[in-house]
């Protein structure tokens, strides 16, 4: 016992490490993490009583917990039988890629992440970028929503800045949960983005598996009562104008609830811009017929590196006007009891008419849409365009920023002209040729507005 033992460096340093790492394992970690999870539920607490609608437990919820209860969930365990039969493989094989889909979706929401670091950096780029206008918001409506709903933002997608806007101004009422797609699967973004409580979809996945695993989660995180937003579209409009809906998410929401379960009412939610960052890759992609895009990360770079000399040099302007108009919320148990017949593809339209309603009129849609009427114009007969529309569509007047009619044109003229879009000559300003689709792109955000109006 008393016996003297020598071993070499290198073994004592390897098992004083193992020793601590058994130590700190068994008996440390588990402590700090009681201690920083404690310290977290009394934030959450102290957070869900200036909240509207309060953080579910479902959100709350450990990841690996999450995890275990959809992978051993017994919709998802008929799936991975069903996937062993039709692929002939074991069904331990087929459970370990149901589980690595699992992995993949469920995300590992944190609070402070999502209210300390998110909304804040989500406003400072909001209006570091825009002058950002709240259009339409009819907060009785919205606070008068069953308390034990699940709510569902449904929103246009113009830009990868939704998700900051909406995230922003949703603040005071919930922690919003987004299905984000692959282009956001990107280290260290991925980590970030699971922090702010969004998941992970292949969109154009044609894996029966995955989409029932990511069906169940979807349907778990509704009947637990998680606010979420989604984007009907699918996808970044291509080409400005609204799309019909594709229904993959809408359907995983919508089917299989009975009468027992929590009501879900949807919140139609329309954006609109004067400039959207990714315009001429949207535009480029919509010509060429399909949507496998990628930004550059030089294109990227070269417009934060220009941005911010033109800050240094006291050039810089904001990008003009983002705008977000929130709807009148319908309940999916209304709809059903008022339409018993109606199925997914009606409720998606409908959400769309009412996206549609919504959309916020602003300088750059209004200026572009006047000059694709004419080759040339002055700038007085801009204006009586441009006033003549604003006229012609009631809903304009709540959306058009607080402005008149001339100011609205120097606004949009600024950020066109600027941009290389529209030329002035003698007085008079004409489409850039090469620079008509964007022109476009622009026009037909509003273009559903004005059906029906004489022109």
């Amino acid at each position: 016992m008393g016996k003297m033992i020598e071993m070499p460096l290198w073994a004592l340093i390897l098992l004083v490490a193992f020793a601590a790492v058994t130590f700190a394992s068994h008996f440390l970690f588990p402590s700090v993490r009681w201690f920083f999870r404690r310290r977290m539920e009394r934030a959450v607490a102290k957070l869900n009583q200036r909240l509207e609608r309060p953080i579910e437990p479902f959100k709350l919820a450990r990841r690996y917990d999450m995890i275990q209860r959809l992978i051993y969930d017994p919709e998802v365990s008929r799936a991975i039988a069903d996937h062993a039969r039709a692929e002939g493989v074991p069904e331990n094989v087929a459970f370990e890629k149901a589980k690595r889909y699992a992995r993949e979706i469920v995300p590992g929401f944190s609070a402070v992440a999502y209210f300390s670091v998110a909304i804040r950096v989500a406003k400072w780029l909001s209006k570091a970028l825009y002058r950002v206008r709240l259009c339409h918001f009819d907060d009785t409506a919205l606070t008068n929503v069953d308390r034990d709903a699940t709510v569902v933002f449904v929103m246009n997608h113009r830009s990868n800045m939704d998700y900051m806007l909406v995230t922003w101004l949703a603040a005071e009422r919930s922690a919003l949960s987004y299905a984000v797609g692959e282009w956001a699967r990107v280290w260290p973004l991925s980590r970030l983005i699971k922090a702010m409580g969004a998941y992970f979809i292949r969109r154009k996945s044609r894996n029966e598996l995955y989409r029932r695993v990511l069906a169940r989660y979807v349907q778990m995180a509704t009947d637990g009562g998680v606010t979420q937003a989604v984007f009907p579209e699918g996808g970044l409009s291509l080409d400005g104008g609204l799309s019909p809906p594709k229904l993959g998410i809408l359907k995983y929401i919508v089917e299989g609830r009975s009468a027992t379960t929590r009501d879900v009412v949807f919140v139609p939610v329309a954006l609109n811009y004067d400039r959207v960052f990714e315009d001429r890759i949207l535009v480029a992609a919509g010509q060429k017929g399909e949507r496998r895009f990628r930004a550059r990360i030089s294109v990227v770079a070269r417009f934060i590196l220009h941005q911010f000399w033109l800050w240094v040099r006291g050039r810089y302007h904001r990008h003009g006007y983002a705008a977000v108009s929130f709807g009148a919320p319908l309940s999916l148990a209304a709809f059903k009891a008022g339409h018993p017949e109606a199925t997914v593809e009606e409720l998606g339209m409908q959400l769309m008419h009412r996206i549609g309603e919504e959309v916020p009129v602003l300088p750059v849609p209004l200026v572009a849409r006047a000059m694709l009427q004419a080759d040339a114009v002055t700038r007085d007969a801009l204006e009586r365009a441009v006033g003549d529309m604003v006229a012609d569509v009631p809903q304009a007047h709540g959306h058009l920023p607080d402005m008149d009619t001339a100011r609205c044109v120097t606004d949009g003229l600024r950020l066109l002209v600027g941009r290389g879009i529209l030329s002035e000559r003698n007085g008079r300003f004409y489409i850039v040729e090469d620079e008509k689709p964007i022109l476009a792109f622009y026009a037909r955000s509003i273009t559903h507005l004005f059906r029906g109006c004489s022109e």
